[in-house]
């Protein structure tokens, strides 16, 4: 979505601005470009790879982009390490990149047969096969439950612990397989992928990833200047509450409940929402990048 990520965002020149999730570095070149000649973009990413194709990708812009190999939630204290107290804007498009889910051997996608990773910093343990081969299968219904919105959840944790009875379940196929044969025929989706929300499920549960969202948007907000702006992308229902939630209380102010005359607390509203419902990817976006169908663009202003 990079026009509507510069409309809400608005980068202009001398700005700072951070990239919390540097991915394919697409939105981080507009926005550099955007904030021309002077302007700085400071991009995250704990995918080392996706790291050092940004890094090349974005060399021609010099000192004006500087690359931090970490997870967003880690913002506020990089930033003072960094030694900058506060941002005109951030983007965060959340979720796994279009990279990620196209590299076979990742172990992202349902589509392919690769290693059972799903980690997006390789550098660090715990993946996949880890949690589908020890957890308990109460605690793996949970997961597809909770982060998969899995009706089926708990049949497929039962297949699941039954079949590594008889040996590890490391490949993502493997796990199709289950998942298939967990699901009755008659209650797969015309077009959803019946592994589709176990994937999602163990893939956010490896990465931490709406722990991460929580921390760095918290951090985010905080760190933004008067007027500035901060523009989240999400891909699921649970990213977006996410989001919706954090966006009204910063923008709520008073907390004093409503049987009382008058306000005690003090809260004033610290957030302008820019964005009244999600902004979904237009009908050309879609028809050159179908993965764009889920988006939701949600952005917000710092008073």
């Amino acid at each position: 979505m990079p026009a509507e990520v510069l409309e809400y965002l608005s980068p202009r020149p001398g700005g700072v601005y951070v990239d919390g999730t540097l991915g394919g570095a697409g939105h981080a070149r507009l926005i550099l470009e955007a904030t021309a000649p002077d302007g700085m973009l400071i991009g995250f990413d704990r995918d080392p790879v996706a790291l050092a194709a940004a890094r090349e990708r974005l060399a021609s812009f010099g000192e004006r982009f500087r690359p931090v190999p970490a997870n967003f939630s880690e913002m506020g204290r990089i930033l003072a390490e960094l030694e900058v107290d506060g941002v005109d804007g951030f983007l965060l498009d959340v979720g796994v990149s279009s990279h990620q889910l196209d590299t076979a051997e990742r172990g992202f996608s349902f589509l392919a047969d690769a290693p059972l990773d799903m980690r997006m910093n390789t550098s660090v343990p715990g993946t996949a096969a880890d949690l589908v081969n020890g957890l308990g299968e109460h605690e793996l219904a949970r997961i597809i439950k909770e982060y998969g919105e899995e009706r089926w959840a708990r049949r497929i944790a039962s297949f699941i612990v039954k079949a590594r009875a008889s040996g590890p379940i490391e490949r993502t196929l493997q796990l199709v397989d289950i998942i298939k044969g967990a699901i009755p025929r008659g209650a797969w989706e015309e077009r959803l992928h019946p592994a589709t929300r176990t994937f999602q499920a163990l893939r956010i549960a490896v990465n931490d990833e709406l722990g991460s969202l929580e921390r760095g948007l918290e951090a985010a907000l905080g760190l933004l200047r008067p007027g500035g702006r901060g523009v989240v992308i999400s891909f699921h229902s649970l990213e977006d509450r996410i989001v919706k939630t954090m966006f009204r209380r910063y923008a709520q102010g008073c907390t004093c409940p409503k049987e009382l005359p008058r306000c005690v607390c003090g809260g004033a509203p610290r957030l302008r929402i820019l964005t009244g419902r999600p902004v979904m990817a237009g009908e050309a976006e879609v028809a050159k990048n179908p993965r764009a169908r889920s988006a939701k663009l949600r952005a917000a202003e710092k008073l």
